[in-house]
């Protein structure tokens, strides 16, 4: 397989991102073809989609710093702590024996460019420079199931922050982006086993470094540094 694009937008790390797809509808990617694929024809009718799945790849999971290192066949889900271990097909985790992530995001718009036609999205929880290995749409009429089970995530799906943002660090983000870093903060960027309160965690936003701490259920920004 080979990229047939890769994603745009205001992470350039993978901390603070979305830890699935839809949970910051905020959020806004680009997603850039490369020259092989910028065919204005193979878009044709996209439009008419309101969702999509991007098929992507993890390209920063590396495991104990060692990008050839053999998969495993247990993996422990940060939602549950850290120290539980589930198996590896039951989880999304990005240790797997073949890297690759599903997404569902938001069809915003096809937009003309300097490098051919792009497609706007919203609710991704990949980072900048993520390669795209697929796009397909989605079809509500198989795609969804209301009746569906989801395992051990159904205990922490409604998982959230209050988030405390003094208006005079708000003023230092451009207002474009504001409600998506809000979004953001809420859904706790911590790593889940991390729960120091005297610790200051932060992560890269948009040219701006976040930092903030976490107590008693409340995330409070403490700084915004422009990188």
């Amino acid at each position: 397989m080979q990229p047939i694009a890769h994603i745009r937008n205001d992470f350039p790390t993978k901390f603070g991102l979305p830890r699935q797809s839809g949970l910051v509808p905020e959020l806004v990617s680009t997603i850039v073809f490369e020259p092989e694929f910028r065919v204005p024809e193979a878009l044709r009718g996209i439009e008419t989609y309101s969702h999509l799945w991007i098929i992507w790849g993890f390209h920063q999971a590396v495991r104990d710093g060692d990008a050839s290192a053999a998969w495993r066949p247990t993996v422990r889900p940060p939602r549950l702590g850290g120290n539980t271990r589930m198996g590896v097909f039951a989880t999304r985790s990005p240790f797997r024996p073949n890297p690759l992530g599903l997404t569902v995001v938001k069809l915003l718009s096809v937009a003309d460019s300097t490098e051919g036609k792009v497609i706007v999205v919203s609710g991704a929880d990949m980072m900048d420079g993520t390669p795209v290995y697929d796009i397909k749409p989605y079809l509500p009429y198989v795609d969804s199931i209301p009746e569906a089970v989801g395992g051990f995530t159904q205990e922490t799906a409604d998982y959230h922050l209050n988030v405390d943002f003094p208006e005079a660090l708000m003023a230092c983000v451009p207002e474009q982006q504001r409600e998506a870093l809000l979004g953001v903060l809420a859904q706790d960027p911590r790593p889940a086993y991390q729960h120091d309160e005297n610790r200051v965690y932060g992560f890269a936003y948009a040219g701006m470094d976040v930092r903030f701490t976490v107590k008693d259920g409340t995330l409070t920004v403490a700084e915004i540094r422009k990188e």
